[in-house]
């Protein structure tokens, strides 16, 4: 028994090893920071609307909100979209070819499995907790929100995680983290909530182009 447990431990931090090269953390010029997940190689960020909260929408030039990379660049980044019912927001940098993250299916997921959350906990860089699916879909018992989809883990989300990736074993993004819902429940937006969110983001762009 203990060597299966060794091998899972290995392989979960080889996992979190692996996602690390496409978390971002989202420095907003105030005291706290966010992180984000690298969802397009050429710049595009997936992240928390509190995260971003009280910075204008649109390239501001101002400097207020960068983000710093995994291979330590710190970039000017700006608010593409947001949408604060769902807690998601769309920032770009202007890079090209960065690491990005393999899109896992929420939809998929059931109770019990195992799942790990990255983020900048307290400013610790790449800090990671980890649980089990208590739940996924709306109205869930355990969220105070009824009206949206969630997934519900049994895990503890610390300020800093607000914004990174919630992966499966296999270190295939499954939701944003987002909030921690009493002591010992922690709350992600689902990765297909966030499919829907960036297809719509972009339709407007274009539309007002």
């Amino acid at each position: 028994m203990s060597t299966v447990l060794q091998n899972f431990s290995n392989d979960l931090a080889a996992v979190g090893e692996q996602v690390l090269r496409s978390l971002v953390q989202v420095r907003n010029g105030k005291r706290g920071a966010g992180a984000g997940t690298i969802w397009h190689a050429d710049g595009l960020i997936i992240t928390n609307a509190h995260v971003v909260d009280g910075i204008r929408q649109g390239r501001t030039g101002d400097g207020a909100l960068t983000v710093l990379l995994s291979d330590g660049r710190e970039l000017p980044a700006y608010v593409l979209a947001r949408d604060p019912e769902h807690d998601l927001a769309a920032l770009r940098v202007d890079a090209q070819n960065l690491p990005t993250i393999t899109l896992g299916d929420s939809r998929q997921l059931q109770a019990g499995q195992f799942v790990l959350c990255l983020g900048f906990p307290w400013g610790v860089t790449g800090g990671a907790t980890s649980g089990i699916v208590i739940d996924a879909g709306a109205a869930l018992p355990e969220v105070r929100d009824p009206h949206h989809e969630w997934i519900a883990a049994s895990l503890h989300l610390r300020p800093g995680h607000s914004g990174g990736p919630m992966v499966d074993v296999q270190g295939r993004l499954v939701g944003i983290n987002t909030m921690m819902n009493g002591p010992d429940v922690g709350v992600a937006v689902p990765v297909h909530v966030a499919k829907a969110f960036l297809k719509q983001a972009m339709a407007q762009m274009y539309t007002r182009v």
